[in-house]
């Protein structure tokens, strides 16, 4: 007799919103453009990407929702309560809410740029709502097939939106190198996983815990194929060779949801795999992951000193601050995940907003992409470039952002797990970042135009966007736990949402 699995309907809630808003979608866009009016209007393009963007952030939205009332309750909902493959627990719905808010503002983000760019096609937002879902999976993941289905499903969407621009051969470029590179990732990580099934005869978390046995060859070689896996979806060195020429050549819209949404997916899914699978046994990866940590500090930060493409310039950041966070991985203990948990949150928020201002530069049909091009941007967009500013600074880790509080919360963790030549490295690291991310506003306030001409007005979704996110950097910098909204009547102790996330890994 086969057994019914047990499931409770609220851990598909946030998954089940992203995937229907999905296939709203793919269903609105050919009813859409059969019709020849909708809602009293004429259906252009223009029309159609605008109203497809409204139901995805519907969607977002409600996900968000779902989410962030279960992580308030504090209870915990299970796919299948026999077998538990994923489930909602206050981890998994932080990250989910987390996720579901940056998608949002990245679509928001996406209205007017997809215009720009001339490549206003309404799969796009499907393939972000799909690989939104397969992030929702692999953050609730609690066994090794969940994990990789969540993998996949967020992985071969973005494969698609990478050479979403088909026209152009470097985005074409950019799909195929993410492409063979998340395949061979992906190989890995299954190979390791295969590993530890052999080892202990299970696929659950838990039930590999309990096999796992650090004198067994074999467990500690499938343990470090999946940690390279996973190194590879989070870009950090020396697995990182995709991540340039990836970001510089897809679309700058998709580079800042690949920066952004999968950095914190992957992290999630990768911290929760290390603090309950090897639990108390984390000294046999300490050393992998300072080394991992190190080189991708050093690497990273070093290698944006020489960029002339900002894309690229941000993509080396990206890699230097997957280094920060394994700071924070490798430190462990509550102190270590919740640094790990606010690091991500804003990380959200600032790497967004530069990214945002990246997107909102975009002029017929071409990125803004040579740091060059934003030489005198004071003089002919003085909020743009004000805004530029700050989300460079919070990057660089300037007291008063919520880049200062993130670094400061690593370096802290780092230090109470009596490893202080990791904060040295931090801080040293940072010192370098301070030059490259410096470099443009010194061309923005310090220089003339390179380029004369008028640029295209910001879009309201670009202006609504960068105004969220520089709220938020100025916010969480200057409150990051006792912060308020009266009008709103919410309370925003993020730093205690962030302990309070990770205390079910520590419990026993």
């Amino acid at each position: 007799m086969i057994a019914v699995p047990q499931v409770q309907p609220s851990v598909l809630a946030p998954i089940g919103f992203v995937a229907i808003g999905a296939m709203v979608v793919l269903v609105g866009e050919v009813v859409l453009t059969r019709a020849r009016t909708f809602l009293g209007r004429p259906v252009t393009e223009s029309y159609v990407g605008t109203l497809l963007a409204i139901a995805s952030i519907v969607s977002l939205l409600l996900s968000f929702y779902v989410s962030a009332v279960a992580f308030s309750s504090g209870d915990t909902a299970v796919f299948n309560l026999g077998n538990p493959m994923f489930q909602l627990d206050r981890f998994s719905a932080l990250m989910t809410s987390v996720l579901s808010l940056s998608a949002t503002l990245l679509v928001a983000l996406s209205i007017g740029y997809l215009a720009e760019m001339r490549i206003n096609h309404g799969e796009y937002y499907a393939l972000l709502l799909i690989s939104v879902s397969g992030m929702m999976f692999l953050v609730a993941a609690v066994d090794l097939l969940s994990v990789f289905l969540g993998v996949e499903l967020m992985s071969i969407p973005i494969y698609v939106l990478a050479g979403f621009d088909r026209r152009k051969l470097r985005s074409n470029e950019s799909a195929i190198k993410y492409f063979l590179t998340g395949a061979f990732a992906s190989g890995v990580l299954l190979y390791g996983m295969a590993l530890l099934y052999g080892v202990s005869g299970a696929t659950s978390f838990e039930a590999v815990r309990a096999a796992f046995d650090p004198s067994n060859p074999m467990a500690v070689i499938g343990l470090g194929l999946v940690i390279v896996g996973f190194s590879f979806k989070v870009s950090a060195v020396p697995f990182h060779q995709w991540a340039p020429d990836v970001y510089e050549g897809a679309p700058s819209a998709v580079t800042a949801f690949m920066s952004v949404a999968v950095k914190a997916a992957a992290f999630a899914a990768l911290a929760r795999f290390v603090a309950v699978v090897v639990g108390t046994g984390v000294e046999v990866l300490t050393g992998v992951l300072a080394a991992l940590a190190v080189l991708s500090m050093v690497v990273g930060n070093v290698m944006a000193v020489i960029q002339e493409n900002v894309k690229r310039m941000l993509a080396y950041s990206s890699i230097a601050h997957a280094g920060y966070l394994l700071v924070g991985l490798t430190a462990g203990g509550s102190t270590g995940y919740s640094a790990i948990v606010f690091y991500l949150i804003a990380y959200s928020f600032m790497n967004l907003g530069a990214f945002g201002i990246v997107v909102a530069l975009a002029h017929r049909g071409q990125d803004c992409e040579r740091i060059e091009s934003f030489a005198g941007l004071s003089r002919s967009r003085p909020g743009m470039a004000a805004l530029m500013t700050l989300f460079l600074l919070s990057l660089a880790g300037i007291p008063g952002t919520v880049g200062f509080i993130a670094k400061f919360n690593i370096f802290i963790a780092a230090i109470r797990a009596e490893m202080i030549w990791l904060p040295i490295f931090v801080a040293l690291t940072s010192v370098v970042s301070v030059f490259y991310y410096l470099r443009i506003p010194v061309l923005m306030y310090m220089r003339e135009p390179a380029e004369e001409g008028a640029r295209r007005e910001i879009a309201s979704g670009e202006a609504l966007v960068l105004g969220f996110c520089a709220l938020a950097v100025l916010f969480l910098g200057i409150f990051p736990n006792d912060g308020s909204l009266p009008v709103l009547g919410l309370e925003l102790p993020v730093l205690d949402w962030a302990s309070a996330s990770v205390e079910q890994f520590f419990l026993d």
